[in-house]
């Protein structure tokens, strides 16, 4: 009897070792904590985002207007200067008071779905590849043209012109459809003095070779994350990362300090964007019988929906998620990058921002998920289909980008499988940072819980 005794409170012991062992394991989804965040106005930050100069340095607007044309699809519906202009450019008065066109925040978060401007949808369009386009020589072509005119336009040009001698060619992806804004941060701190952000013509630290391609998450999902970026690294204050595109053209910190006056109100205009809700008819018994599934396999990590649902907040290490780590073992955890930016002016004042480096991804929210095609952090999953069923990736597939079509069944853009890369519109997933691996935990699901999922998926 006493053995028995013995061996039952051993066995009690080596149970609760174990769940403290469990508690502790690498293994294990790490919560983020929530960051206070400021309050704004949203049709200001509306109005900023739009019209607001926090680039006070571009092309200017007549030289822009001969290289480019006039656009003639205003989707914005702004007035003039701004009329002919993309959406992707806002024209601002350069503090000498000469008119530029300069890229805006649309450029990477929003696209034209179905002819329609979606804002806070990230751009899985955008073309990196292109050669002609982000090539110094255009930037030394354009100095070159100003510096036979009128000075003021030259003066009004040249922080932009110097930014994109020194790093156009440095951002060019291997897929159209990626994007590249991590190599750009890189590039752009190593120009910047951390406490003033005046710009060196010559790096001031070293930033590794490569571009680590990401797929631009949806704005409306902001306001549920407790950090921001795939790995989570981005803490404290939201706008002070949101005005980091400043570097591209800032002059120095009291410029800095201008634009962030006006970020807590484009935070805010962020937080009021809601997905957009799927077009056609949705199956509800399947639905329904979709939304149990998704409870039973998918929730744990990427919340509940709906009345009273909740979203964790929670880090998957790379041990679970199983995706393409380059991402968060190269960009996000350069050490002259997170040390740059913790000592930085972002991380001072009222209301600082800090980067944390984590081995692995957050589970994202999933609203309006229906849209956001392609999956997974750096896009490398056309379709819903693939996200549930690592067997049905393709290794290698290209969208028709002259003929864009979606595919309202598996969800996602519909494509071409190939038998071999080629070119820059076919996605190779052989190559470093665009592997489409991992996430497998929808291959247990039978082709009908998956479609059931699918289904529910659509309504959120």
């Amino acid at each position: 009897m006493k053995r028995w005794v013995a061996l039952a409170v051993i066995g009690s012991l080596l149970l609760a070792f174990t769940r403290i062992l469990d508690d502790y394991s690498e293994d294990k989804p790490v919560p983020i904590p929530p960051s206070p965040q400021r309050s704004g106005d949203v049709k200001k930050g509306y109005a900023y985002l739009t019209t607001g100069d926090y680039l006070k340095s571009g092309i200017p607007y007549g030289l822009f207007l001969i290289g480019t044309g006039r656009n003639r699809e205003n989707y914005l519906q702004r007035d003039s200067p701004n009329t002919y202009i993309s959406h992707e450019y806002t024209a601002v008065a350069a503090p000498n008071g000469e008119l530029v066109v300069a890229p805006n925040c649309l450029q990477c978060h929003s696209e034209v779905f179905n002819n329609k401007l979606y804002i806070g949808l990230g751009n899985s369009l955008i073309d990196f590849t292109d050669r002609r386009k982000l090539n110094p020589r255009n930037a030394a072509i354009a100095e070159s043209l100003l510096k036979r005119g009128d000075p003021r336009r030259l003066e009004a040009a040249e922080p932009f012109i110097k930014a994109m001698k020194a790093i156009a060619g440095q951002l060019y992806t291997e897929v159209r459809g990626v994007n590249s804004a991590d190599r750009l941060a890189d590039l752009l701190v190593s120009h910047r003095d951390p406490v003033t952000f005046r710009w060196s013509d010559e790096p001031l630290m070293d930033v590794p070779q490569g571009v680590v391609p990401t797929d631009v998450p949806a704005w409306w999902l902001l306001k549920k994350k407790n950090a921001m970026f795939y790995n989570g690294f981005g803490r404290g204050d939201f706008g002070r990362f949101l005005m980091a595109s400043n570097l591209l053209t800032v002059s120095d910190t009291s410029e800095a300090r201008e634009v962030d006056n006006h970020i807590n109100d484009v935070l805010a205009y962020i937080y009021s964007l809601e997905p957009p809700k799927y077009p056609y008819p949705v199956n509800t018994a399947l639905a329904r019988q979709g939304s149990v599934l998704f409870v039973q396999h998918c929730s744990k990590c990427h919340g509940n929906y709906g009345h009273g649902g909740d979203y964790p907040n929670l880090l998957i290490p790379e041990s679970l998620i199983g995706t393409d780590s380059l991402l968060f073992k190269a960009n996000y955890q350069s050490p002259q990058f997170i040390g740059w930016f913790n000592k930085s002016w972002f991380a001072q004042g009222d209301h600082p921002a800090r980067l944390e480096a984590f081995d692995g991804y957050i589970a994202p929210p999933l609203d309006g998920i229906w849209i956001t095609a392609p999956y997974l952090h750096n896009g490398s999953v056309p379709d819903l289909e693939g996200v549930l069923n690592s067997k049905a990736r393709p290794r290698y597939w290209s969208r028709d980008y002259a003929n864009l079509q979606y595919d309202y069944t598996r969800v996602g853009w519909k494509y071409s499988r190939m038998e071999a890369p080629g070119g820059t519109t076919v996605y190779n997933t052989t190559l470093p940072g665009y592997g489409n691996y991992g996430h497998s935990f929808g291959d247990q699901l039978t082709e009908k819980e998956r479609r059931a999922i699918i289904e529910y998926l659509k309504t959120l």
